[in-house]
């Protein structure tokens, strides 16, 4: 049970490479960023092509509802939606649709951050990446060893509510502007989870500077860190917060407000 809480952690923060190597700021190569993305994405469930695109779009609008595409997937208002969002439930469902979207040729023209130039890139991506789940698949099926299932899905399965209970710290209930010092939270923590996630705790001077590479984050949180409205010791700390103003969560002019 260890090892396997252990690999779906692994797995799970490929996310942070992946988000790393997406600003390309882990490499002085870009082909070698675009490839490490692309990798990371493919362990931990995500398209680094699409990724790429999408969160720049994040980066260009962070929290600003109609724009931040972030704000698609609703903010948990509710303890019901708060058990949804931590489970991955939410996440798995969403992945589901847009990969499948993209895998099937459907309509991406209404997604701003995709241009009529990068679509076809991103369906040939996701078509790759589906490629090679496919073939581990088949590679698992004479031994009947369920190699996928074993060694990928079902650890990635116990390790995305650790994902998301870091994740759904960065902006939520922040505030819905394009003050960089309210819209975003830095979250001071163990080293393990600093490690783990590329430094990505330090959220707030990432959005602020996201050219800065992620080695270098914790010294520009010295400078920038009294700075912050959202500047909270401990990830348990925060979801306490969170928790005790699920309703006031949602977007503004949604029925409740943040």
């Amino acid at each position: 049970m260890i090892a396997l809480v252990a690999l779906g952690v692994g797995l799970a923060t490929c996310f942070a490479p992946m988000h790393e190597c997406g600003h390309r700021t882990a490499f002085a190569d870009r082909r070698l960023n675009d490839g490490a993305a692309w990798l990371a994405g493919l362990l931990s469930f995500y398209n680094a092509t699409f990724y790429r695109r999408y969160h720049q779009w994040h980066h260009r609008y962070t929290h600003l509802p109609g724009l931040d595409p972030e704000l698609e997937d609703p903010a948990p208002t509710s303890l019901w939606g708060y058990v949804l969002e931590i489970s991955g439930w939410n996440w798995w469902t969403g992945k589901l649709r847009s990969h499948g979207r993209q895998l099937l040729g459907a309509d991406l023209s209404a997604m701003p951050y995709l241009s009529p130039e990068v679509i076809p890139q991103v369906r040939r991506s996701v078509r790759w990446q589906f490629a090679v789940y496919g073939a581990l698949a088949l590679l698992s099926l004479p031994g009947g060893n369920g190699f996928l299932l074993w060694y990928w899905l079902l650890p990635l399965l116990v390790g995305q509510p650790f994902l998301r209970f870091l994740l759904l710290a960065e902006h939520g209930g922040c505030s819905f502007d394009r003050d960089g010092t309210t819209n975003t939270r830095t979250t001071l923590t163990l080293a393990p989870v600093r490690w783990l996630m590329w430094n990505m705790p330090f959220h707030a001077e990432h959005h602020l500077y996201p050219s800065l590479p992620f080695h270098a984050l914790p010294a520009a949180h010295v400078l920038i860190g009294p700075h912050l409205k959202h500047l909270d010791r401990g990830y348990l700390a925060v979801h306490r917060w969170l928790l005790g103003r699920l309703p006031s969560l949602g977007l503004p002019g949604s029925g409740v407000q943040a």
